[in-house]
C-alpha cells in the first residue's frame, strides 16, 4: 500500500473508535461531563496521529488545545443552556483555528478573512472530508486482498451494506404486521429503535470526526497551497469522482471507482431475500385465510390488521426498486454466472415483493371497507399500481440485460397511471365511495369533505339524501360558503371542475339553504 492509503485507513479506524465513544457518551443529554470525556478522547487521538504523522502543533496550535479542554469542562459546570451553546461554539472555533494553524502557520498574524476561511474549510472537511477519504485518499485496490483477506473484506463490505437495509426493511415490516413484529421480538429480543439509534450515532460521529481528522492530517496535501478556499474540497472531489462514473460503453465497470463484487451482492440480496421470505410466509396465511384467520389470531383484531401496514408496505415496494437498480449499476460483470446469480436473487425478491404488494392491497380493501376512502389512500394505491407495472418492466428489461430501455418504460407507465387518475376523477370517486359506505351503516366524515376540491361537489349534492341531518347541514353550509353563486372568481383561476361546482350549487341554492338552516330534507 502507498503511504496515503495507509494513513487513510488509520484515520478511518481512529474515526470509528471516536464514533463508538461518541455513541456511548453523547447519546444522553443535556451534555456535561460526557462532552468533556469525549473531547479528551478526541484530543488524545489527534495528538497521537499528529505525532505519528509528524505534523507538529507548535506555538498557536498547541495552546489552542487548552481552551478546547476548558470550554468542554465548562459544559459540566453550569447548566444554563445558552452558556452550553456558547461553550460549544467556542470549542468549535478553537478546534477550527488549531487546524488552520497546522495548515498555514500564521494564526497570530492572520486576518479576519483567513479566520473565516479557516472556519468554513474546517466545516467543509467535517461534512465532506469522509467522501474524499473513502473515494480518493484510500486506494482500495491497493489494500492486500490475497487469500482469505480478500473474501473477508468482501464479506465485511456486504454485511456493512446489508445491515442498515435489514434494519430499514425489517422495521417497516414490523410496523406493518403485528404477528411479524412479535416473531422478530421473540426471536431476537432486540430493541430495534435503540439499535437504529446506536447505528446512526456511531455513523454520524464517525463521519464528522473522520472528515475533521482527514482535513487535519491529509487535507493540506490535497490542495497543495495551504487551506485554500472552502470550495476547493468539494470541487476537488467532484473533479476526480465524476470521470469515474459508469459509462454505458463500460459494462464491466473498469473505469468506475465504486463497484460491488458477487460476494457483496450475494450477501446484500441474499439476506434481504431471507427477510422478505419470512414476512411473505406470514402474509400468505392471511391472504388465503381471510378475515376469519385475522380475527382468531391472538392479540390481533380485524381493525388493527386493517389499520396498520399499508403505507409501510408501499414504502418497502418503493425502496426496493432503487435498491435493485443501484446494485445492478454497481455490480461488476466479471463472470456470466455472477450475473445469473444476481438475476436469480433480484427476481426472487421481485416475486416476493408482489406477494407483499398483494398483502398491501388486501389491507387497503379492508381499510376502505371499515373506514372509507381518502385522497392519501387512493393516491397511495395508484402509486402502488405504478410500482407493480414498473417492477414487471424491470424484470423484462434490467434482468434481461436491457437496462437502457427501463427508464423510458417507467416514465410512460407513470404517464399512463396519471392519465388514468384524470379519467377516474379521484375526489368524485372518494365522495361516491364514502356515501355508499354511509348507506351501508358506517359513519360519514363530513369534515373531511371540506378539504376536497370542486370535483367532489356534484357527488356531494347528489348524495345529500343519504347523509344524517347533522352531516347534511355541515355539507350544505360548506357548499354555500365556498361555492356561492354571488362570488365572482378571477377568470384566471377558471377550470372545469370549479365551473361545474358553481353551476351545481347555483341550481340547488334554495334547497341547500334550507338544509343548512335545518328546515327540510333535500
Amino acid at each position: 500500500m502507498n503511504e496515503r492509503t495507509t494513513w487513510g485507513l488509520r484515520v478511518l479506524g481512529a474515526a470509528l473508535i471516536v464514533g463508538v465513544l461518541g455513541d456511548a457518551l453523547l447519546r444522553v443529554g443535556p451534555w456535561g461531563v460526557n462532552l468533556l470525556s469525549w473531547m479528551v478522547g478526541l484530543l488524545v487521538v489527534m495528538i497521537l496521529l499528529t505525532r505519528w504523522r509528524r505534523i507538529p502543533l507548535p506555538g498557536d496550535g498547541r495552546w489552542l488545545l487548552l481552551p478546547v479542554i476548558v470550554f468542554a469542562a465548562a459544559c459540566a459546570w453550569h447548566d444554563s443552556v445558552p452558556l452550553k451553546l456558547l461553550n460549544l461554539l467556542a470549542l468549535l472555533v478553537a478546534l477550527s483555528l488549531a487546524t488552520l494553524r497546522t495548515h498555514s502557520g500564521r494564526l497570530q498574524i492572520a486576518g479576519l478573512i483567513e479566520y473565516g476561511l479557516g472556519l468554513i474549510t474546517t466545516g467543509c472537511h467535517a461534512l465532506l472530508g469522509m467522501v474524499s477519504l473513502l473515494f480518493r485518499d484510500i486506494h482500495w485496490k491497493d489494500v492486500p486482498r490475497d487469500g482469505w483477506s480478500r473474501h473477508a473484506m468482501a464479506v465485511g463490505r456486504g454485511l456493512a451494506i446489508a445491515f442498515p437495509l435489514m434494519l430499514l426493511f425489517g422495521g417497516l415490516f414490523m410496523a406493518a404486521d403485528a404477528v411479524f413484529e412479535g416473531i422478530i421480538n421473540r426471536t431476537f429480543q432486540l430493541d430495534f429503535e435503540e439499535l437504529f439509534t446506536h447505528t446512526f450515532l456511531i455513523a454520524f460521529w464517525t463521519w464528522i470526526v473522520g472528515g475533521f481528522l482527514r482535513g487535519l492530517l491529509l487535507g493540506h496535501e490535497m490542495e497543495g497551497t495551504g487551506s485554500g478556499p472552502p470550495t476547493a474540497l468539494s470541487l476537488g472531489f467532484f473533479e476526480i469522482a465524476l470521470p469515474t462514473l459508469r459509462r454505458e460503453d463500460d459494462p464491466d465497470h473498469s473505469s468506475k471507482l465504486l463497484s460491488l463484487g458477487i460476494v457483496e451482492t450475494g450477501i446484500v440480496l441474499g439476506l434481504l431475500d431471507v427477510l422478505f421470505l419470512a414476512f411473505v410466509i406470514i402474509q400468505v396465511r392471511y391472504l388465503f385465510g381471510g378475515v376469519a384467520l385475522v380475527e382468531v389470531t391472538k392479540g390481533l383484531t380485524y381493525a388493527t390488521y386493517a389499520r396498520r401496514g399499508f403505507f409501510e408496505l408501499v414504502a418497502v415496494a418503493a425502496l426496493v426498486l432503487p435498491l435493485l437498480l443501484v446494485v445492478d449499476w454497481l455490480q461488476r460483470k466479471e463472470k456470466p454466472e455472477h450475473e445469473l446469480l444476481f438475476r436469480v436473487l433480484a427476481g426472487a425478491q421481485v416475486l416476493m415483493l408482489f406477494v407483499i404488494m398483494a398483502s398491501a392491497a388486501q389491507r387497503m380493501r379492508l381499510y376502505q371497507s371499515a373506514y372509507g376512502l381518502t385522497q392519501q389512500r387512493l393516491y397511495a394505491t395508484a402509486f402502488m399500481t405504478w410500482l407493480a407495472v414498473v417492477f414487471l418492466w424491470f424484470v423484462i428489461t434490467v434482468l434481461r440485460g436491457q437496462r437502457k430501455r427501463f427508464a423510458y418504460g417507467a416514465l410512460m407507465a407513470g404517464f399512463l397511471v396519471l392519465a388514468g387518475l384524470h379519467v377516474l376523477n379521484p375526489d368524485d370517486v372518494i365522495i361516491r365511495t364514502n356515501i355508499a359506505h354511509a348507506d351501508a351503516g358506517h359513519a360519514f366524515d363530513a369534515k373531511y369533505t371540506l378539504l376536497l376540491s370542486g370535483d367532489a361537489v356534484p357527488a356531494l349534492v347528489a348524495g345529500l339524501p343519504s347523509l344524517s341531518p347533522p352531516d347534511r347541514s355541515v355539507v350544505a353550509s360548506h357548499l354555500l360558503k365556498r361555492w356561492s353563486p354571488t362570488k365572482r372568481p378571477d377568470w384566471r383561476t377558471w377550470d372545469w371542475g370549479r365551473a361545474v361546482a358553481r353551476r351545481v350549487v347555483r341550481e340547488n341554492e334554495e334547497v341547500l339553504r334550507e338544509i343548512a338552516a335545518g328546515q327540510t330534507k333535500p
